[in-house]
């Protein structure tokens, strides 16, 4: 397992500030945000060319959203996806972080045909096929992010995550796991880790309380050995706020979470 950061939370003047910074605090990778990131994989690919700290992922950025009523709302989700799952296979990114809503549903309810959420299922398995063979094409993969219920009605825990992937059967398509959002989802965390098991592609890094892990009261050394259990190997990106001064608070949590590992 590797322990990486996004890049909005290191200080720096430059890319390659921050990189060298993360990599004398113990960091080996880095998280973009998706947003303007099309404009930047030149400089990308420049600055993590030979360096320790390479690029774990890319987190959204996309317009639109994948489950509204509107044709034109979704084509723009899924256009705007292919381009960053494109991006991210240009810098060699594990894959692309999607949500595929966020909020109550905008669906209709049809039942006793099909409710909401029966109709986000179909609608989301129908685009998560080309979305997952266009990852394929890009050698990266989607990352399907369960969020807690105060961010989202729709996939809220690993298992129904994992449930999407299995259906689909594509190994590009898989699961990121986020420790805040599990924290307040998932009754037992290693146990969730250790059923969605290989489905685990990614990882984010937040305490109870959503500061840096050590602000809080998640148990990262249960949930860390249910990720080694699985054969995880990937990145863990911190999102978090950051309580202080980050050059100071930053290379001491890759301290605490080496310590967990």
């Amino acid at each position: 397992m590797k322990i990486a950061c996004q890049e909005g939370m290191v200080p720096g003047r430059s890319l390659s500030e921050k990189l060298d910074k993360l990599a004398r605090w113990g960091y080996e990778g880095i998280e973009f945000g998706g947003g303007g990131i099309l404009d930047r994989v030149e400089e990308i690919k420049k600055a993590t060319a030979g360096h320790q700290v390479k690029p774990s992922t890319i987190c959204a950025g996309y317009k639109g959203c994948l489950l509204d009523t509107s044709p034109s709302e979704r084509n723009q989700a899924m256009e705007d996806i292919k381009r960053l799952l494109g991006a991210a296979g240009e810098i060699g990114a594990v894959g692309l972080i999607m949500v595929p809503i966020f909020g109550g549903p905008r669906l209709p309810d049809l039942s006793p045909l099909m409710n909401a959420q029966a109709l986000e299922a179909e609608l989301l398995l129908n685009l998560l096929e080309p979305m997952g063979q266009y990852a394929a094409e890009s050698g990266t993969c989607v990352l399907l992010e369960p969020l807690n219920r105060y961010e989202t009605h729709f996939v809220r825990q690993l298992e129904q995550g994992t449930s999407f992937c299995e259906k689909i059967g594509n190994p590009r398509l898989k699961i990121m796991a986020d420790f805040f959002h599990m924290s307040i989802e998932e009754r037992d965390i290693p146990a969730s880790i250790e059923k969605a098991g290989s489905y685990v592609a990614h990882v984010h890094l937040a305490d109870s309380t959503r500061l840096l892990p050590g602000y809080g009261h998640t148990d990262f050394k249960s949930g860390f050995a249910a990720l080694k259990k699985v054969g995880f190997g990937n990145y863990m990106a911190l999102e978090c706020g950051i309580p202080g001064n980050p050059d100071e608070e930053l290379p001491k949590c890759a301290r605490y979470l080496k310590s967990c590992m």
